[in-house]
C-alpha cells in the first residue's frame, strides 16, 4: 500500500486551481485582460493627441475595456512607431499617428520601421485638408494673385515643420506654378502665430489651428489643398478650382497595430473605432476642428496607405526635403 503525504490533496487542489486560473486568463477576450494603450506619436495637445483622447471614453463604452492614452513624442513620431513595432501583437498596444507615418520612411535616412510591413493598418481616423493663408496686410486675395506676387518679389511661408504635408503641399504648388517661395519651418502650433504676427506673410498648415484665426479676421484664406471645398469653410476655394488637378492633400490620422496582431482582434478594433468616430459627440468635435471621418475597413485603410506611401515618397524626393 502506497503512503501519500497528508498534504498531497491540498497540493493537488492548489495545482488544479492554478491551472484553472491560467486557463481562464488565457480565455479572457480582448480587451478585458488589461488596459489598451493608445500610444500617440506626438506631444499632448497636438492634433493627433486630440483625436486619440476624443475616442477613449467611447471605445471603453463600446468594448467594456479600458483605453488609455500615452504620449511618446520625438523624431517626428518615429520613437512611438519603433516602440509599437516591438510591442506584443496582442491588441493591447496601438499606435496613433498622423500622415507623417507614411512620409517618414522616405524623409528620414532611417525611420526605424517599414510603413507597409511592420504594422497592421487598423482604421483610418479623421482627416483635414491643408490650407494656404496670408496675413491680412498682404495685398493678395486669391491663390493666382499670390503666385503672381511671388514671381515679382521675394515671398516666404511658414509651415508646421520640415517634411510635414503642410510643407510638402506648398512644395508641390511651387513646382506646379514654377515659383520660388522660401520655406520657414515652425513647430505646428507656432506656424499660424508667426503669420498672424507678421513674421512671415503666408502659411501652409492644417485647418484646425487656422480656422479660428480666419473666422476672427486675423488671417485670409486663399485655398484648401483638397480636391473639394471644406464644409467648414465653404467660401474658400479648393486648389483644384485654380487648375491644379493633381492635388488632394490631407493631414490624416490613423490607428495601427504591430504586425502579427490576430485578425479577429484587428476586426474588433476596427469596428469599435468606426462606431466611436460615428457617435454624434465625436462627429461634432471633429467638425469643430475642420476634420471629417468616413467608415472604413482594415482592407480599405491598407489600400489607402499603399497609395499614400509612394505618393509622399515622390514629393519628398522631388522637393529634396530631409529631416536628418
Amino acid at each position: 500500500m502506497l503512503n501519500f503525504p497528508r498534504s498531497l490533496p491540498k497540493l493537488l487542489l492548489g495545482l488544479c486551481a492554478g491551472l484553472i486560473g491560467l486557463h481562464a486568463g488565457a480565455q479572457t477576450e480582448w480587451p478585458k485582460a488589461k488596459p489598451v494603450t493608445l500610444l500617440v506619436a506626438f506631444a499632448p495637445g497636438a492634433s493627433t493627441d486630440i483625436v486619440a483622447r476624443s475616442l477613449t471614453q467611447k471605445l471603453s463604452e463600446l468594448t467594456g475595456g479600458n483605453f488609455v492614452v500615452e504620449n511618446k513624442g520625438g523624431a517626428g513620431g518615429n520613437i512611438a512607431s519603433a516602440q509599437v513595432k516591438r510591442a506584443a501583437p496582442d491588441g493591447y498596444t496601438l499606435l496613433v499617428h498622423s500622415v507623417a507615418f507614411a512620409v517618414n520612411p522616405s524623409l528620414y535616412a532611417d525611420a526605424g520601421y517599414d510603413a507597409l510591413k511592420d504594422f497592421v493598418p487598423v482604421a483610418l481616423g479623421p482627416k483635414t485638408p491643408n490650407i494656404f493663408t496670408v496675413n491680412t496686410s498682404v495685398a493678395v486675395k486669391t491663390l493666382p494673385e499670390l503666385v503672381e506676387a511671388a514671381k515679382k518679389s521675394p515671398f516666404s511661408y511658414a509651415s508646421s515643420g520640415i517634411g510635414t504635408t503642410t510643407h510638402l503641399s506648398m512644395e508641390r504648388l511651387k513646382s506646379a506654378a514654377k515659383v520660388d517661395i522660401v520655406h520657414v519651418p515652425y513647430q505646428p502650433a507656432a506656424a499660424i502665430n508667426a503669420v498672424v504676427a507678421g513674421h512671415t506673410p503666408m502659411a501652409s498648415t492644417s485647418m484646425p489651428p487656422a480656422v479660428p484665426m480666419i473666422k476672427a479676421g486675423k488671417l485670409r484664406a486663399l485655398a484648401v489643398t483638397s480636391a473639394m471645398r471644406s464644409p467648414l469653410l465653404p467660401d474658400v476655394p479648393s486648389i483644384t478650382e485654380y487648375g491644379y488637378k493633381e492635388f488632394d492633400d490631407y493631414t490624416w490620422f490613423g490607428f495601427f497595430a504591430p504586425a502579427g496582431t490576430p485578425p479577429g482582434v484587428v476586426e474588433k478594433l476596427n469596428a469599435a473605432l468606426n462606431r466611436a468616430m460615428e457617435s454624434p459627440e465625436v462627429l461634432e468635435k471633429f467638425a469643430l476642428l475642420g476634420m471629417s471621418s468616413t467608415h472604413n475597413s482594415t482592407a480599405e485603410f491598407s489600400s489607402f496607405l499603399r497609395g499614400e506611401v509612394p505618393k509622399w515618397s515622390a514629393v519628398v524626393k522631388s522637393s529634396g526635403a530631409k529631416a536628418d
